[in-house]
């Protein structure tokens, strides 16, 4: 074990220092290194150093985090927190940079990726290796290799020509030379005295130098204004044609700074406008009303089998277009819907021969729920689902097109960007819409974008600007505020109430008034189980804000029906039936056609139970044109019966039966005359029944016993299914009791791997198991049996995994040892054959 008093030499030995709650800060953080749990510290120290690690910790800092560890990438090693606080202040200094470094230095300490004491700052290697500059990867901060590192390939004999040329002693060891050449660009009042000598041409490549790429080309006789630069080693030949700026240059010209802006505050969200709370509760409740009734449309457009499913999987583009028309939506917000149905588990494919999308079981006790309950499932389902339906149209890495409900749509960063961008809105005053690019900006400075294939591709902007809209489409704010719905699905306590909650809503340029708030960064994402608990919360916040479902409609003498609400499920689905629906919004309007009645009737309704739903349902008299249109399809329904004979028409009126012989609209059937009230076709039932209609008939089907069939849509529905799992980005954050049990263990392991032991015969390396007879192993047991002494062991399991453990032995008897394991901190029983040896511990 290390001295607490002496500095760490290593990483394991920075984690060894630290106690219970620092590690559970770092695993909690970077939860990949307890996939499985390491051993000891050690090998904690050495997952913390891979490199696939290393870039995952790097992609989750924010960026002033990230400039600190770039700033130490181009510092020496070890560096001191005064040289790291010039490099990110300059020599002016900047205060708000003093303030928040203390902060970035301990989170890059809190992640492993620095440790050491302030005047012994270590960056882990594999973090310099990705973070310092080279010619293939130049550095973020741009500056370049330094003086030592760039002339390590140049002959001693030019480095000895530079050396003089800037007017330094001249000296035949090259290392030295280039040491006294850094140092020399390194002091700033000597440096200034020799760019002051420079010509004008020469400071202007120097300044375009500056802030990075600090490569450049030269030609193989340089201009003049070059030559001197290169003569002085203020530029230096990284290759033929190939100059480069060294970094004690740069950081000169920089005033010291590593980079052009520190960004040591994250920047603001900035409002755009402010309405009262009221009205945002009201109108998120109005569309996430419309939330439900346009899942339930689309499900109900699919109800008896929906599209095919792709041989690839998902939605054809034709099929995507039907739906979006059924719907009267763009086709982007119609995938919206569609994929956030088969989240919520109430869509998925058949699993039949002829595979279709369809209705799962769920759906129907989803449909029979209150609605603030439905809401609560959708918006849960949304906020923790990692299909992204932007998406789609869209085309994935081997250009293939991306489809609605098809595979690759799942980024494992939709969940958190989605919860970040509700808590960032929940950190504004109450009822106070965020401008779009300030939310954008404040997610880059949270998660900057490492590499230029990232900024080419900003999936985490588009996933924020996609939150904004589906946020305001599901219901979860209304007018680009947060509902208190919306609040309450993150899991956060309602607000205290402001003074000004009567302030009316104001434009983009009024200044806004001061609500009190939460801060943002207080809300964490929440658990499974709290989610649950948070989005039912949520649902009983909205439920009085709904519409209470009506029990009647307003007959209108044009054969229009108005529901000036949402209507009651029985009666909404029985008008359904008998008439279209001709425009929605806020009132519904339905249409009454002959065709619509005839629906009716096939579905085994009669002209008496028409009349009487009607005169039950309607606050207004039933319109003399509405009744005239019902008896009269009713007269005709079933006046002619079609049946197999292919199929056939029969009717006891051949005065019928002779009109529609002579109407050439019936040629495309090939009617003939079996009798005089029957007519044959070789054209199959249901083609003779929509040929009849369209000339004006009512024709009824029959069965083959000569019953009027009954027609009612018939409900398809998949077999059983569970809504589809997110996929996750990387092991998710372990829970407490995970952290404490693997803490633990790796504390354990890291005792019986690091306590001292006495000398034995056979030499034993660092981590491996100790060696001895089995004779040995049991007159060494019983010796400490004897004694009360405690011993180091190494024991195989019954599943074959090494370990090592530190034991006080109890007893020893039957082929096993009992005793007192330091390592799990309780007494255990050992069998002797599965100890492979065993050696003392020293006194010390």
């Amino acid at each position: 074990m290390s001295n607490p008093a002496t500095p760490p030499r290593s990483l394991a030995e920075a984690l060894r220092a630290k106690d219970d709650a620092s590690l559970a800060v770092l695993l909690r953080a970077r939860p990949d290194l307890i996939t499985p749990v390491p051993t000891d510290l050690t090998q904690l120290a050495t997952r913390a150093g891979t490199r696939a690690s290393v870039l995952r910790a790097l992609e989750r800092l924010d960026r002033f985090a990230l400039q600190t560890a770039e700033a130490l990438a181009v510092a020496g090693d070890p560096a001191s927190y005064g040289e790291l606080l010039g490099l990110m202040a300059g020599d002016g200094g900047d205060p708000l940079v003093a303030a928040a470094l203390p902060r970035a230095l301990g989170t890059l300490r809190d992640q492993a990726l620095v440790w050491g004491d302030d005047d012994r700052l270590r960056l882990v290697r594999t973090t310099r290796e990705v973070l310092a500059p080279s010619p293939q990867y130049p550095s973020p901060t741009g500056l370049g290799p330094t003086v030592r590192e760039a002339t390590s390939g140049m002959s001693p004999g030019r480095i000895q020509e530079i050396v003089t040329t800037a007017g330094l002693p001249s000296t035949h060891d090259p290392v030295s030379a280039a040491d006294a050449l850094g140092r020399l660009f390194g002091h700033r009042k000597k440096m200034a005295k020799l760019l002051a000598a420079a010509p004008a041409e020469s400071r202007e490549v120097l300044s375009r130098l500056v802030w990075g790429p600090p490569y450049g080309q030269v030609t193989p006789e340089p201009a003049a204004h070059l030559r001197w630069l290169l003569d002085r080693g203020l530029l230096l030949p990284t290759g033929p044609g190939t100059v480069v700026l060294p970094r004690e240059v740069a950081l000169h010209l920089r005033e010291g700074r590593a980079h052009r802006e520190p960004e040591p505050v994250p920047p603001a969200v900035e409002p755009t406008a402010t309405h009262r709370p009221q009205v945002v509760d009201a109108t998120a409740a109005g569309q996430a009303y419309t939330a439900l009734a346009t899942v339930e449309e689309l499900l109900k457009d699919w109800d008896e089998g929906g599209p095919t499913v792709l041989r690839a999987g998902g939605l054809s583009v034709r099929d995507l277009k039907r739906t979006a028309v059924a719907l009267d939506l763009p086709e982007p917000v119609a995938a919206f819907w569609v994929e956030l149905a088969y989240a919520a588990g109430l869509l998925a494919s058949d699993g039949e021969a002829d595979e279709r999308y369809a209705a799962t079981p769920a759906y129907d006790e989803w449909v029979d729920r209150p609605p603030a309950e439905r809401w609560a499932q959708l918006a849960q389902a949304w906020l923790t689902a990692t299909r992204a339906s932007g998406l789609v149209g869209g085309r994935d890495a081997k250009d293939r097109a991306l489809s609605a409900l098809g595979p690759g749509l799942d980024r494992s960063a939709a969940p958190e960007v989605r919860h970040r961008v509700l808590t960032l809105l929940a950190g504004l005053p109450e009822g106070t819409a965020p401008a779009a690019a300030s939310v954008l900006a404040r997610l880059r400075w949270e998660r900057p974008l490492r590499g230029p294939q990232q900024r080419d591709d900003d999936l985490r902007g588009r996933l924020a600007r996609w939150t904004l809209s589906e946020a305001e489409l599901l219901g979860v704010t209304g007018r680009g505020a947060l509902s208190a719905h919306g609040r309450a699905l993150l899991g956060a306590p309602p607000l205290e109430p402001s003074a000004d909650k009567g302030q009316e809503a104001t434009g983009p340029g009024d200044k806004l008034p001061v609500h009190h708030h939460r801060p943002a960064a207080v809300l964490e994402p929440l658990s499974p189980p709290e989610q649950a608990v948070a989005a039912a919360a949520a649902g009983r916040l909205l439920a009085p804000l709904l519409p209470a479902p009506l029990d009647h409609v307003l007959l209108q003498a044009d054969l229009t029906a108005v529901a000036p609400g949402p209507l009651q499920r029985p009666l909404a689905d029985a008008l359904g039936v008998l008439a279209d629906v001709e425009s929605k919004g806020g009132a519904t309007v339905y249409r009454f056609t002959p065709a619509s009645v005839r629906r009716a009737l096939d579905a085994g309704r009669t002209a008496t139970d028409l009349h009487a739903f009607l005169g039950t349902h309607s606050r207004t008299p039933v319109p003399q044109p509405l009744a005239y249109l019902i008896d009269d399809v009713a007269r005709k329904h079933g006046h002619l019966r079609v049946g197999a004979a292919s199929a056939y028409v029969r009717c006891d009126d051949d005065t019928v039966l002779n009109e529609i012989m002579a109407d050439k609209r019936a040629a495309a059937l090939r009617l003939r005359r079996l009798a005089p009230t029957v007519l044959a076709t070789q054209a199959d039932p249901a083609t003779l029944l929509e040929g009849l209609r369209a000339m004006g008939y009512a024709p009824a089907a029959e069965s083959a016993e000569g019953d009027v069939l009954i027609t009612r849509a018939h409900a398809h529905r998949t077999p059983p299914r569970t809504a589809p799992e997110p996929v996750p980005d990387g092991p998710p954050p372990p829970d407490g009791t995970l952290l404490t049990a693997a803490i633990r263990a790796i504390r354990a392991g890291d005792l019986a791997a690091t306590t001292p032991r006495k000398p034995a015969g056979t030499a034993v390396q660092g981590g491996e198991l100790p060696r001895t007879t089995p004779a040995e192993t049991l007159a060494t047991m019983q010796a400490a049996v004897l004694t009360g002494g405690t011993l180091w062991i190494g024991y195989v399991n019954a599943e074959g995994t090494a370990s090592q453990r530190v034991i006080a032995p109890i007893r020893v008897e039957g082929g096993f040892v009992t005793a007192y394991d330091h390592t799990a901190d309780e007494v255990r029983t050992y069998p002797l054959h599965r100890v492979t040896g065993v050696a003392e511990l020293a006194e010390d």
